[in-house]
């Protein structure tokens, strides 16, 4: 086949999407990417190289400028994190995208979607992925399926459960789910099929398993990690731990939140093993990697601190309308961000949170923040009697109630150190940056380093209002600004 004209990736902003990207203009592909909101692509180092367009694929008006003259595009999105009603929005998003291609010319659509025997149960995440599929051919076009279970690589969602499982639980309850049988598969090896699938013509209008070296129960994979890590971990099992229940484990044990974990074990109870030699026949070339070699191969990117991409680079764009909020984890540091667009330039916007605590006070729920003082006077801590040394100007080792300043550059970021009692350490910052037409973006930042189990019950348990006062903290910031800025225009 000759190399296409243009290709189009869909969902560049997540996990596969971001590493494909890449590997296809190191195949000398000419690359454009979908995205909902291409500053979330900013800061990929690819980012030169190719072409963004605006679009949507759950808006279907967004869809048939992005693919005006594309010849291949990969399909890689979904729902999963977006609600209950995630299977309907993925199959309507991919029978949408495949009538916009179509009509546009595009000749082949590559898709990624989950293995599992259609002929059993299947759960409704793997159900969707392959319904998704339907939808894609639905439109006539040929598709590349491609199905894969667990892909195994650094900060990849399936990978990430079982490293914190792992990592934090030197004993750990086995639900019946854990025996279930499954082929993991090394990002690498997804990779070289999808870059090898457009030169590849007889791999057109085929669904083809793909998986690794191993067939492994998932209790087996948990193992095989504590052996590359060198640890000694039990498996207790415990038939009666539910799905739901797995999912609130995996919640309170990992950074992955209960609404993505509940889908993706509620599958675990369905064989996922590749079922023919098709990859093989068509992609001689790709040897699959061992288990234990891929988990070598993701720690030692861990390591050195090269993740070129990570699960939850996708989960803000999941969330429907909702105020973009990303929750993360990295080198065991919980993350809680959210950004706004507020009406007002940065200057404005720096003053209104370089004024918070002392007389001011924290503009959301301000006597949540008293109780939390009177709690940490109450067992020794410093509470928020300290108040602030200056009602407006700020400067780093300034006391701000409970917190300490750490870091102050005017006009762009003020970061506050917790030295409140807590079960770990915590920071929170605040960094604005001009955009155009006088407007700027706001992102609040809070950070946790949980000190062993006690610090993880902490963060999650408050978590509920900590999201409550941290969002209303975000919006009341901007309309501060907003208003002062109007007031001096």
């Amino acid at each position: 086949m000759a190399t296409p004209g243009t290709v189009l990736v869909t969902g560049a902003t997540g996990y596969i999407g971001g590493r494909l990207v890449p590997r296809l203009l190191e195949a000398g592909h000419r690359v454009r990417c979908l995205a909902r909101d291409p500053t979330r692509l900013q800061g990929r180092p690819w980012l030169p190289q190719v072409e963004v367009v605006v679009g949507d694929c759950l808006r279907a008006e967004t869809l048939p400028a992005a693919l005006q003259g594309v010849d291949v595009a990969f399909y890689l999105v979904h729902s999963m994190a977006g609600g209950h009603d995630f299977k309907q929005r993925d199959v309507r998003a991919g029978r949408d995208f495949a009538i916009a291609a179509k009509a546009a010319g595009v000749r082949r659509i590559i898709y990624l979607g989950g293995l599992g025997d259609p002929a059993t149960a299947l759960s409704d995440h793997l159900r969707s992925r392959q319904e998704t599929a339907a939808a894609l051919r639905g439109s006539g076009l040929p598709v590349t399926e491609f199905r894969a279970a667990v892909i195994v690589g650094s900060g990849s969602l399936s990978f990430e459960i079982i490293r914190y499982l792992t990592e934090r639980l030197p004993v750990m309850i086995c639900p019946r789910w854990l025996y279930t049988r499954a082929q993991p598969i090394a990002v690498r090896n997804v990779l070289d099929y999808l870059v090898a699938a457009i030169e590849v013509p007889e791999s057109a209008g085929r669904t083809i398993d793909i998986g690794g070296a191993d067939v492994l129960t998932y209790g087996d994979m948990l193992r095989g990690y504590a052996r590359a890590r060198g640890l000694r971990r039990w498996l207790v099992p415990v038939p009666v731990l539910t799905p739901r229940l797995s999912s609130y484990w995996v919640h309170l044990v990992t950074p992955v939140p209960a609404a993505i974990a509940g889908p993706l074990i509620a599958g675990l109870r369905n064989d996922v093993v590749v079922g023919d030699d098709t990859a093989r026949r068509l992609f001689p070339q790709i040897q699959p990697m061992d288990y234990t070699a891929a988990v070598r191969r993701a720690l030692a990117n861990l390591e050195t601190g090269q993740v070129e991409s990570a699960w939850t680079d996708a989960l803000a764009s999941s969330q429907g309308d909702a105020t973009p909020v990303r929750l993360a984890t990295q080198e065991g540091i919980i993350l809680e961000r959210r950004q706004r667009l507020v009406r007002a330039p940065a200057p404005a916007v720096f003053r209104a949170f370089a004024r918070l605590g002392g007389a001011t006070g924290w503009l959301c729920m301000n006597w949540a923040w008293r109780v939390r003082g009177w709690l940490d006077r109450l067992v020794g801590g410093v509470g928020l009697r300290r108040g602030r040394r200056d009602p407006a100007e700020v400067r780093v080792g300034d006391a701000v109630d409970f917190w300490r300043v750490e870091a102050v550059e005017p006009d762009r970021l003020l970061r506050l150190r917790a030295e409140m009692k807590v079960p770990g350490r915590a920071w929170l910052e605040f960094q604005v940056e001009p955009m155009d037409h006088g407007t700027s973006r706001l992102t609040q930042t809070a950070f946790f380093a949980p000190h062993g189990l006690t610090g993880l019950l902490y963060w999650h348990l408050l978590y509920p209002i900590h999201a409550v006062i941290f969002s209303g903290l975000a919006r009341a910031l901007a309309r501060r600004a907003e208003s002062a800025d109007a007031n001096q225009g």
